[in-house]
């Protein structure tokens, strides 16, 4: 009776955090998150992200570690791990002389994770994949009319919304006494809207203006699939260290969908055309190493290249009057990252010392380039960002040990996270971003078999 009650209501949590997550848009209050498919979400937990988001070699029985699917396989027989998390996060953007800031509340991960077999873990959940929320507005003077002699100014109107959200599930298996494999395959949906209102006034009259204003429409409703394999090689170094290296590919291919351009003339002429499979995924490579010292000291770092460049994303020919896929959109994005967590004494009654302490810092290129309305193309932004967080256990991991010879508490997770986008021009926007995340780790022995005698 009570393993059912526990099955109802985890699935009634489960059903409840989906439908709050679909119904959620993160948004971003980013102009960047306007080119491409947006910005790029942290695909990483809790625990990975106040260690500058490494992943690679993280291999626990306690944690998910979503981004190397190889380190499911690390749950024990008893145990089930529900995640969930959501960020809050405030923007200072600044451009010459102009200061703006924003606040956004944002939903970002819900996974769980347990063993299905011996040496066979799995994991399933759903987050967000990219986030687009802008609205902004630019002006530039043209120039005078020949004939009325006025100054023409043209200005821009720009606003953005929707993203890109995955639902997943993921299997690592352990095949030999060293050695981790797995993979994560999943389903990709969302939409993607960009509005441009250009409009000319003569003398700050948009009335009297005698050139026509413009409105262009870009929608794109995406669905497609997306997967990743993962390797992870455990090392034992001594009786108190061990080193494990971990790689993942993430699988590149045309996505799914339908894309449309519309183009209005408010004199009265409208273009419109219609776009399949204009968006690509990139291939992807990570390799990362962590250092295990007594269980009580993590030291990881990795590295990521995602293979953008000759991704396409749908544009408009002018000269042909066509809207379809092509190239020249994306750049290659590098990410580093490195990281490390420590935990004074894991079975002490002093609550200090069973806190974990982590903290981190990554490097990221952007895979996007910036072309501006009035002009110009630009690399997109680096980003360099700071992180700090602690592991709170929260429930009675020091009772299981004594009784279970099992250390499985559930954790608060709190991080905080600076990040600084910095610009390829100073006629692109720096952006200064302070996150504080907020994530819940419940783990729970369900398949814990009592006997009495």
């Amino acid at each position: 009776m009570k393993k059912t009650f526990k099955l109802t209501a985890t699935a009634l949590a489960c059903l409840l955090t989906w439908t709050t997550a679909t119904a959620q848009t993160n948004g971003s209050n980013s102009s960047y998150s306007r080119f491409g498919m947006g910005l790029l979400s942290d695909q990483s937990q809790g625990r990975n992200r106040s260690m500058g988001g490494v992943s690679q070699g993280l291999r626990s029985g306690q944690n998910v570690n979503k981004l190397n699917p190889a380190s499911y396989s690390a749950v024990d027989s008893l145990t089930l791990i529900f995640d969930v998390g959501m960020s809050l996060q405030r923007t200072k953007m600044t451009l010459d002389e102009s200061r703006r800031s924003a606040n956004n509340t944002n939903f970002e991960y819900v996974n769980t994770m347990f063993r299905v077999a011996r040496n066979l873990g799995m994991s399933l959940g759903f987050q967000p994949y990219t986030a687009i929320g802008y609205s902004f507005s630019q002006e530039q003077t043209v120039g005078t009319d020949p004939y009325s002699g006025q100054n023409i100014s043209n200005s821009f109107a720009l606003d953005g919304s929707g993203g890109l959200h995955e639902a997943y599930a993921g299997l690592g298996w352990k095949p030999f006494k060293y050695i981790s494999v797995g993979a994560n395959a999943g389903i990709l949906w969302g939409s993607i809207d960009h509005t441009v209102v250009q409009t000319f006034t003569e003398n700050g009259s948009a009335n009297s203006s005698s050139y026509s204003s413009l409105r262009t429409y870009y929608s794109s409703s995406l669905r497609t699939w997306r997967g990743d394999v993962g390797l992870q090689a455990i090392i034992p170094l001594n009786k108190a260290d061990q080193l494990t290296l971990g790689a993942t590919v993430g699988i590149g291919h045309k996505v799914g969908g339908e894309s449309t351009f519309l183009r209005t003339v408010l004199a009265g002429d409208t273009i419109k055309s219609t776009a399949k499979k204009a968006f690509e995924l990139p291939m992807s490579y990570s390799f990362g190493a962590a250092w295990n010292h007594k269980g009580q000291l993590v030291v990881a770092a990795d590295a990521t290249l995602e293979q953008w460049k000759d991704c396409t994303t749908p544009q408009f020919d002018n000269t042909t009057g066509t809207y379809g896929p092509a190239t020249g959109d994306y750049r290659n994005r590098l990410k580093m990252n490195a990281g490390v967590e420590f935990t004074p004494a894991v079975l002490d009654h002093n609550y200090l010392k069973r806190i974990c302490y982590r903290a981190g810092a990554y490097y990221a290129s952007s895979y996007q380039k910036i072309s501006l309305a009035s002009g110009g193309t630009f690399d997109g932004p680096k980003q360099f960002g700071l992180t700090a967080g602690l592991g709170l256990p929260i429930a009675n991991g020091i009772t299981r040990s004594t009784v279970l010879n099992i250390y499985s508490p559930s954790y608060i997770n709190i991080g905080v996270e600076w990040a600084r986008r910095k610009p390829s021009s100073d006629r692109l926007i720096a952006e200064n971003l302070l996150r504080l995340n907020i994530g819940i780790t419940f783990n729970e022995l369900w398949f814990q078999k009592w006997k009495f005698k």
